[in-house]
């Protein structure tokens, strides 16, 4: 561009010194002013290129803008990339905390459930005979984990649905009869009992049921009335745990 603009200055130069070699008197008053054209122009053209050079190096930098953009970009989708994959992993890490605290639950839960007894008649001798029907307190606590058998009154209370197990055993004398009533509220589930006999001197027996019971039901050992079972040593026992919650 700056070259075809110098052409055309030498030219209009030479046309410019034709005309003066036919009109001296005109070239005279002509020269300042082609001189002063010049320098206007060199000036222009010193501002042109002034331009141009600061054109090309914001074209360089915005290059330079745009490829660091880019790099920037592509920074950000691979922070993205990596923030999704935080995200799943903390996810999957959440998932696994709640199983393990569920389990944690599930196992503390299991634990408070846990009821089992078992008790013996305590003192020295025998218990009975009585002439009316009597509820059995086994006194001699042996295992209460939950704390659902009472050694007061001598009835176990459900705290829980579910199906629980029991189990009976007594030894009596044999001069005296022996009735066993294990009950559910007020209703008579299973017995254990024997006769007078004068063949033997100890008589043994016992009994066990599964019963399935709600939350509050009562169960207990009833002694029928004429009916007596040794207390000492641990003889007569009364026992139940839970088996499964319902």
């Amino acid at each position: 561009m700056d070259f075809d603009i110098l052409c055309y200055i030498v030219l209009f130069c030479g046309l410019s010194l034709a005309h003066s070699h036919n009109n001296a008197t005109e070239t005279k008053s002509c020269n300042p002013d082609m001189c002063k054209f010049l320098v206007d122009f060199g000036a222009i053209m010193e501002k042109v290129n002034c331009m141009e050079a600061k054109l090309k190096e914001s074209e360089t930098r915005l290059k330079d803008t745009e490829m660091s953009l880019k790099e920037t970009i592509t920074q950000l989708k691979d922070t993205e990339s990596r923030l999704k994959d935080s995200e799943t992993k903390l996810n999957h890490t959440a998932n696994r905390m709640k199983e393990s605290e569920n389990q944690i639950l599930e196992l503390q839960d299991k634990e408070a459930t846990k009821i089992i007894f078992s008790a013996t008649l305590s003192g020295s001798g025998h218990t009975g005979p009585f002439n009316t029907d009597t509820i059995l307190v086994y006194k001699g606590v042996i295992t209460n984990i939950g704390y659902a058998y009472s050694p007061v009154t001598g009835v176990f209370t459900a705290p829980i649905p579910g199906v629980y197990y029991f189990t009976l055993f007594y030894s009596a004398a044999a001069s005296h009869q022996q009735y066993l009533f294990l009950h559910k509220n007020s209703e008579v589930m299973v017995m254990t009992n024997d006769h007078v006999t004068h063949s033997d001197a100890t008589d043994n027996g016992g009994n066990a049921m599964f019963l399935q019971l709600q939350q509050g039901d009562k169960v207990y050992v009833r002694m029928g009335k004429n009916s007596h079972v040794w207390a000492s040593e641990s003889q007569t026992t009364f026992s139940g745990f839970l088996v499964t919650q319902m």
